[in-house]
């Protein structure tokens, strides 16, 4: 679990990082507000269109070869950003970084359905969303020292942003061949006695999912409960990613700073907030049994928080955020253990993949909404107001999920594990 979060950790930094290089890079290259956005969320598009057939792939060939083969090309493009010039670069290559990185937030939820069960597998997914926040904890700061560099070696602070954070994946990418192992009978660590008592557990597992869930590739794209859950994973994501590529901006305005070091420390306030959700919030819906509720009313704070940072005074908007940020990642882990009990081989395989790709175009189409909002309302605050209505949408919508019954063999599979 170290090793996947720290891979999410540089896939989310690689793919956010673009809001700390925002005003600096435009008044270096001349991108427009326009052209910005539009570029920020290019990325979901070839990412999603691919999300499904690597998930097929990584199913097909195992995570170790896999995890290599998508962190290696992503953590180089997301280095030759370095080289934008203009706005036809900036397109090209956010494009490439989406195509490149298609396939391992959904190929990591995959993974985790071979190793744990359902009883526990809320608290590890939550676990693995400290990624997110870290990426941000860590990376905020990072990026903003980075972009202290303006001027050394003949780079913009940008530029060294850039290089250092791609490379440092491409790095890790290699790493994860020689770390990984496919599955649980393939793991050294284990001794034979947990191999069987888990691999018995999750046989189990299979057997209730193969006669009561979906197994069938084709089933998923006809399963209602798979589309309405698409459809609240695309809204979680466009509170996300509207979030995320303006919050080094509005922080840095409500402070009235530019974007740097001392921004990059304030940032991390609102994720380290989402790191303590994260903890707590799944534990809470595992121990209740309770996700649907949990879930929705988390996505709701999240919403309100969203929109009561938009005019605020500095303190205020900075608790809103907290909420906010805190909300959207920690309902996150919560939210997949609808459809990993659900689905089972490769239509798990594909299914996540579905979800993810088609939810992720919600960061496509969240910051060209923000920056529509924006510039016809005249201020920053209109696009935070239509994410946070859009939210309490998908809040609504979590809440008439019809979520999975506790699956019938839950307590044999929770005897077996232990």
């Amino acid at each position: 679990m170290p090793f996947l979060l720290l891979m999410y950790v540089l896939s989310f930094l690689d793919r956010a990082n673009i809001g700390f290089a925002k005003e600096s890079m435009q008044a270096a290259t001349g991108i427009s507000n326009a052209a910005f956005a539009m570029g920020a969320g290019l990325f979901f598009l070839t990412y999603a269109a691919l999300e499904l057939p690597s998930n097929l792939a990584m199913h097909r060939f195992g995570a170790r070869i896999w995890m290599c083969r998508i962190m290696v090309p992503w953590g180089l493009i997301s280095a030759a950003m370095m080289f934008v010039s203009g706005e036809k670069s900036f397109y090209a290559l956010r494009l490439l970084l989406g195509a490149a990185e298609a396939g391992f937030f959904p190929g990591v939820i995959l993974y985790l359905t071979y190793w744990f069960p359902d009883h526990v597998r809320g608290r590890i997914m939550g676990l693995f969303y400290f990624g997110a926040p870290l990426a941000f904890i860590l990376g905020g700061p990072l990026s903003g020292f980075l972009l202290e560099f303006d001027g050394v070696g003949g780079l913009h602070g940008w530029q060294w942003m850039f290089m250092v954070e791609g490379l440092m994946a491409a790095a890790v990418g290699v790493w994860a061949y020689w770390y990984l192992d496919n599955k649980p009978t393939d793991a050294t660590w284990l001794t034979p006695a947990e191999k069987d008592a888990l691999v018995n557990a999750m046989a189990l597992e299979t057997t209730e999912k193969h006669a009561h869930g979906v197994v069938k590739l084709g089933h998923i794209f006809k399963d209602p409960r798979i589309i309405q859950y698409t459809f609240v994973y695309f809204v979680v994501q466009m509170a996300v990613f509207g979030v995320t590529f303006y919050l080094p901006t509005q922080v840095a305005h409500l402070l009235g700073e530019k974007v740097g070091l001392k921004v990059g420390l304030v940032t991390a306030i609102p994720w380290l907030c989402a790191i303590v959700a994260s903890f707590c919030v799944p534990r809470i819906a595992d121990r209740f049994k309770a996700h649907r509720v949990v879930a929705a009313v988390t996505l709701a704070l999240s919403g309100i928080g969203i929109g009561v940072s938009a005019e605020s005074t500095p303190v205020i908007a900075l608790i809103a955020l907290c909420f906010g940020a805190a909300g959207f990642i920690a309902v996150q882990p919560v939210l997949w253990t609808f459809p990993t009990r659900r689905l089972s081989g490769v239509a798990a395989a594909g299914g996540i993949g579905l979800i993810n790709g088609i939810g992720l175009l919600g960061g496509f189409v969240a910051p060209t909404v923000k920056n529509f909002a924006d510039t016809v309302a005249g201020n920053t605050a209109a696009g935070l107001y239509v994410l946070c209505g859009i939210t309490l949408i998908g809040a609504l919508c979590v809440f008439f999920l019809q979520w999975p019954k506790e699956a019938l063999a839950e307590t044999k599979i929770a005897e077996e594990f232990a």
